[in-house]
């Protein structure tokens, strides 16, 4: 029998599967499952793992990369943070860490392993699904391909997903580089965004 979204939402918001990996990072945190999705969701972001404001501030995508993300998807923050219109599901639901030198860990498997089936049978079927950055990219589209070889590829994938770069300031001479992303995709994302939630 499958899981309500209810359920699965409490005994993930429960999770601490990866306590002693999180207490051995340079951060030294305890894990803070970030929850975001209900029944009804029409858009599906799934991105890679919250930073840490937002794992001090318990929201997704509550920080730059999301002013960033909810601009090119066109929506404001009411919309984007109603779970019943957009769910937000990452690769781990845990702030990873950094590393020694302050870099952003990646997501743990072990969260993927342990959720996502379940999670994805729950959420049923979206009408629009957005994939930011490689570790999304790699495991819901299947490709071996690297983010902007993706991304450029985007027509492969419409109508029902959209593949992005991750909205981090850090990526700001990536989109210098490629003017296409704003030029070309930006405007048939936020057409596909406004068809599915209106």
């Amino acid at each position: 029998m499958t899981e309500t979204l209810a359920d699965l939402s409490a005994r993930l918001s429960a999770c601490r599967l990866c306590a002693d990996r999180f207490a051995a990072t340079a951060t030294r945190h305890a894990p803070r499952p970030v929850v975001w999705f209900a029944p009804g969701a029409r858009l599906l972001v799934a991105g890679q793992a919250p930073g840490l404001k937002v794992h001090e501030r318990g929201r997704p995508f509550d920080d730059p990369s999301g002013t960033r993300l909810r601009d090119w998807l066109g929506i404001d923050e009411t919309a984007f943070w109603d779970k019943s219109r957009v769910a937000i599901i990452p690769m781990a639901f845990c702030f990873p860490g950094y590393d020694a030198r302050g870099a952003d860990l990646p997501p743990p498997p072990i969260c993927r392993d342990t959720w996502h089936d379940a999670l994805f049978a729950a959420l049923g079927e979206v009408r629009l699904r957005i994939y930011v950055g490689g570790y999304a990219q790699r495991y819901h589209l299947g490709v071996r391909t690297g983010v902007t070889e993706t991304v450029r590829r985007w027509r492969d994938f419409l109508p029902d997903a959209i593949p992005l770069p991750h909205p981090s300031w850090r990526n700001t001479a990536w989109l210098k580089r490629n003017p296409w992303f704003e030029d070309e995709l930006l405007p048939v994302l936020r057409t596909r965004v406004r068809e599915e939630l209106e």
